[in-house]
């Protein structure tokens, strides 16, 4: 399987999706632009979801669930925001199909009174409801996150990391004040941050968008950037202060304390199945998948090794002490005693799906007490005994983990540069890649003049030491290509 995945420096995009097709992951469905996740790839997102919903709800969020059908006229209520998703929006005008001829159609007759859109954000549908259940101060905050799918109609796909539908969390607050509001958009931010460097062992950037970059309806948005193998950006995540502007336009308004009426104070934030295409593109390598140990559904395979039945019984008994041992310690192990393929074959096939420890026995082993435990970051194997085996894989977990984040970090500090003019910034662009940092003279038109000539975009407006980002005329900003 490793021998069909393409070298990352021969064509880095079919690489990428190499990997994803051969660790099943995730395929392209029927519908063009959607995917299908696989078991694989679902397992990951599980266990991703399982972490940083245990984030949110230690910092106060409930879960809730809303419609997927949003009536048109709530979009239409922001004028930014449907400005921003007006050219990405999937419609339903009917509400049954018939059978006309040899034709299957829509309805004429179940023509919709008003035409539903299918959910690309929920903060119009939420924002109604807010509407219906603020009255005074004592209701607010509202600390919201959901758990669901959208639909944005793309143009170009690529799987986990663009496709028309995908899985995400959206949260959605609101706060009787500009300050509280804007608290809880830095807290999320500094959450996702958390989530990337801790478990997904990417080291991230936090940052203010430029306007244009700018979520539809928001005063500010911030996010987290990555740098990829290929010297691209990725947006990791991202966090909007939304003011007071879907106060307005859902007439959400509340008593204070001063017994005044007040428009609600807003926020949302997302991540996305695109993490998972982040994850493969900062550790990846031309075997195949390489999975942080903290999400990796699977963190320890043991592959048995016999010829007779004989040694077909010793070393299944000693595999299976071994697996309730890990097991017992915390470990997510598999026991794969499969019959219908040769050790070898597994070997490779643990190799691509990115296991981060595999255990291989055999009766030499068993009469020694000893396995060949081997690392997939490193692609090493060493020879260890039995006894003490579950708490040196534990600590050789979190080793891996560890020592994932620092060769991603040390990788995005090599391809990190400082210019000081439009030249210089062209040459280590075409030559090199990988973050710029350059001034910003804060207008627009640098930013299209740029984006035209070069590709590259302000990924962000860095904070500085104070945990503010940086302002005056010339801010010197992250420029990147990116995804």
């Amino acid at each position: 399987m490793a021998d069909a995945i393409t070298p990352r420096d021969k064509d880095y995009s079919q690489w990428y999706l190499d990997v994803v097709r051969h660790a099943k992951l995730a395929e392209h469905s029927p519908v063009r632009g959607c995917m299908i996740i696989r078991p694989n790839g679902y397992a990951l997102w599980e266990n991703m979801q399982a972490a940083l919903d245990g984030m949110f709800k230690a910092t106060g969020h409930e879960n809730a669930y809303f419609p997927i059908f949003i009536p048109q006229s709530f979009l239409a209520r922001e004028a930014a925001h449907v400005e921003g998703f007006a050219k990405e929006c999937a419609v339903v005008t009917h509400s049954r199909l018939k059978i006309e001829g040899d034709e299957l159609i829509a309805d004429p007759a179940s023509k919709l009174e008003e035409n539903l859109v299918v959910r690309p954000t929920s903060e119009t549908i939420i924002w109604d409801s807010y509407s219906r259940w603020i009255q005074s101060w004592r209701d607010l905050p509202i600390l919201i996150n959901q758990w669901s799918n959208v639909v944005r109609w793309e143009m170009r796909t690529r799987l986990f990391l663009r496709t028309t539908e995908f899985l995400w969390q959206e949260g959605h607050t609101a706060h009787a004040t500009s300050d509280e509001a804007m608290d809880e958009t830095l807290k999320i931010l500094d959450v996702y941050a958390t989530f990337c460097e801790d478990y997904l062992a990417i080291p991230v950037i936090k940052g203010v968008k430029t306007p244009t970059e700018r979520f539809a309806g928001a005063v500010e948005t911030f996010c987290i950037e990555a740098l990829m193998q290929d010297g691209k950006a990725l947006q990791a995540g991202t966090t909007h202060f939304l003011g007071q502007n879907f106060g307005k336009a859902f007439n959400c308004q509340f008593q204070n304390r001063d017994n005044e009426l007040e428009y609600v104070w807003g926020t949302s934030w997302g991540v996305s199945t695109r993490l998972i295409g982040a994850m493969i593109m900062t550790h990846s390598d031309d075997q195949g998948l390489v999975m942080p140990p903290k999400l990796a559904p699977t963190q320890v395979v043991i592959v048995p090794i016999y010829r007779s039945d004989e040694d077909r019984v010793r070393v299944l008994e000693a595999a299976g002490a071994i697996e309730s041992s890990l097991r017992e310690a915390g470990v997510r192990v598999k026991l794969d005693a499969r019959e219908s393929q040769r050790p070898g074959w597994k070997f490779n096939e643990y190799e691509v799906q990115g296991v981060p420890l595999r255990v291989a026995i055999g009766p030499r082993d068993v009469a020694s007490g000893s396995v060949e435990l081997a690392r997939r970051d490193l692609r090493s194997k060493e020879v260890v005994p039995v006894e003490g085996l579950s708490a040196a894989v534990v600590g050789l977990l979190e080793e891996i983990q560890t020592g994932m984040f620092d060769r991603a970090l040390a990788f995005r500090e090599e391809n990190t540069r400082e210019v000081n003019s439009y030249e210089e910034f062209k040459e280590v662009l075409e030559a090199k890649g990988g973050f710029i940092k350059f001034e910003w003279d804060g207008t627009d038109e640098m930013e299209a003049k740029v984006k035209a000539e070069t590709g590259a975009t302000v990924r962000c407006i860095p904070f500085s030491s104070t945990g503010k980002w940086e302002t005056g005329d010339n801010p010197r900003v992250f420029w990147a290509r990116a995804y």
